[in-house]
């Protein structure tokens, strides 16, 4: 085995987990702080890619294109928040029909294509997969800002009201919280930070395709688990809590790299992510289970 093309492989795999850490702190969002399970972040994901990469291409300035990429992710945020509090459609389902609509928008967007390709030598890329340490740097300063950024924001009274809600809706609809109104704010924010991803994805991989944000939720919910299995007992500060986030997309990635130059087969990726997923949901409860009863008959 060669080692030489895992280390050249590895700062790659780096660049990929700090965009994807992105999507992930929007899952960590819904999935830990809304307590809510959302399945929109497949097409939304898609929808920022799409949607940047389209307003790139008609002449746009890449941070605008971004910011338009990051209204279309508030939007469909909106789309599920809607179906789920005004609708009474249950979390799950409100994604699920989200998402499944936001392919054909994903579609109308680019004018009916599949797959819309930028090139990084005709227009001025934010990252790119020919420039990986550029791609670091960026990935990087984007998650240090965003971090920044819900730090303060979950600081203040809205951002307090809508952590409340995901821990306890009752207890906040008795302080006279709109629990309704916090879950679509949570909702829109989580999936505006996801096509935000979508759009330095997609920037970086040099295309939109309508089939990249499939099964984007597992890789989202992988770096969430992975980050708080391996740093949940040290990060308890609610930024460390976003940046071991992060640090669990970078693991993930990396890991997956590890077992390609293993010799896997590339279409047993989405095989191999759900069996990470499911080992790293399955440790505490093993955890909890198995190795306490062992510490207690010790005790005795």
């Amino acid at each position: 085995m060669n080692f030489v093309n895992l280390f050249n492989a590895l700062p790659g795999a780096m660049a990929q987990g700090l965009i994807w850490g992105i999507m992930a702190i929007g899952v960590f969002i819904t999935y830990k702080v809304l307590d809510v399970a959302d399945l929109t972040v497949d097409g939304s994901i898609t929808t920022g890619g799409a949607t940047c990469i389209i307003l790139m291409v008609n002449g746009c300035n890449v941070w605008l294109a971004m910011l338009g990429a990051i209204i279309a992710g508030l939007l469909a945020g909106l789309i599920t928040g809607i179906l789920h509090t005004l609708m009474g459609i249950p979390a799950l389902l409100a994604g699920i029909l989200t998402q499944l609509s936001l392919y054909s928008i994903n579609l109308r967007i680019m004018s009916g294509k599949a797959n819309q390709a930028i090139s990084v030598d005709k227009y001025d890329l934010l990252v790119s997969l020919r420039r990986i340490p550029n791609a670091i740097l960026i990935g990087a300063l984007f998650t240090v800002v965003i971090i920044a950024l819900l730090y303060w924001f979950f600081g203040t009274s809205l951002g307090c009201a809508i952590r409340s809600t995901g821990a306890n809706p009752n207890m906040s609809r008795a302080q006279g919280i709109n629990t309704d109104l916090t879950k679509v704010l949570g909702l829109m924010l989580s999936n505006g930070l996801v096509a935000l991803s979508g759009a330095l994805l997609a920037q970086y991989q040099g295309f939109a395709d309508v089939n990249m944000g499939r099964g984007a939720i597992v890789i989202g919910l992988a770096a969430v688990i992975v980050g708080d299995v391996i740093f949940g007992k040290i990060f308890r500060n609610f930024a460390l809590k976003l940046l071991s986030v992060g640090f669990g997309a970078i693991i993930y990635y990396a890991v997956i790299q590890v077992v390609l130059w293993l010799g896997l087969n590339a279409n047993d990726l989405k095989l191999l992510s759900a069996v990470v997923v499911a080992i790293f949901l399955a440790i505490p409860y093993w955890k909890g289970k198995y190795f306490n009863k062992a510490a207690k008959k010790e005790g005795k």
